[in-house]
C-alpha cells in the first residue's frame, strides 16, 4: 500500500480537477491518502463545495493549526509515508517554501520532509508567462495573469533538492503509478 500525505492549499485553480485526480486514484490503487490543508485549503475547499465529498472520501483529513500542528512533520520523520505531494499550491506557498520559509503546516511539512529525504512533488499553479483560464465555484470563467514574482519563484523550487516540480497536475497520475509498480 503506497501512504500518500497530500497537502492543499488556498488555491482555488485546478482544485475541482486535484480532488478528482485524488480520488480517481484511491479507486484505482492501493492507497492510503492522507489529505492536510492550509487554513485556507478548507476554505476554498469549503466555496468550491468539495469540503463534504472531500470529509466522506478521505474521513482522516486534517486542516492545519498551527506549523506543527496536526504533527505531519513528525509522521514523515517516522516513516509513515512513501511521498508527499502538495497540489495545489498558492502563489503565498510557492513564494515561502521557494525561499525556505517554514512557518505554516505545509511549508513547514516541505522542509521536513526535504530532511527526511522523502519524495516531494509539488504543483504551483503560476508557472509561465501569460495568462491562464480557472472555473469559479460558480461555474465562470476568469482569466488570470501570471506575475514575474510568482513565476520566479515556481523556477526556484525546481533547483531545490529532493523536490520535483509537476508541470501539470495529470502529471500526478504518472507519479502515483511509478510508486506503486516500484515503491523503492
Amino acid at each position: 500500500m503506497l501512504r500518500i500525505a497530500w497537502g492543499i492549499t488556498g488555491c482555488g485553480d485546478q482544485i475541482e480537477e486535484t480532488f478528482t485526480i485524488m480520488k480517481d486514484l484511491s479507486d484505482r490503487y492501493d492507497l492510503d491518502v492522507r489529505v492536510y490543508l492550509s487554513k485556507n485549503g478548507e476554505l476554498v475547499m469549503k466555496w468550491y463545495k468539495l469540503w463534504h465529498d472531500l470529509k466522506k472520501k478521505f474521513p482522516k483529513s486534517k486542516v492545519e493549526v498551527g506549523a506543527n500542528s496536526p504533527f505531519i512533520a513528525g509522521e514523515m520523520q517516522m516513516g509513515k509515508f512513501d511521498l508527499f505531494l502538495l497540489c495545489p499550491m498558492s502563489a503565498n506557498t510557492t513564494a515561502k517554501i521557494a525561499y525556505g520559509i517554514a512557518d505554516s503546516l505545509l511549508t513547514n511539512a516541505v522542509s521536513q520532509a526535504a530532511k527526511a529525504k522523502l519524495p516531494i512533488y509539488l504543483y504551483p499553479a503560476d508557472q509561465y508567462e501569460g495568462s491562464i483560464s480557472t472555473i469559479l465555484p460558480d461555474g465562470k470563467q476568469l482569466t488570470l495573469y501570471m506575475r514575474d514574482v510568482d513565476i520566479e519563484n515556481s523556477n526556484r523550487l525546481k533547483q531545490m533538492q529532493g523536490v520535483t516540480v509537476l508541470e501539470q497536475i495529470k502529471e500526478i497520475r504518472d507519479v502515483i503509478k511509478r510508486h506503486v509498480e516500484d515503491p523503492n
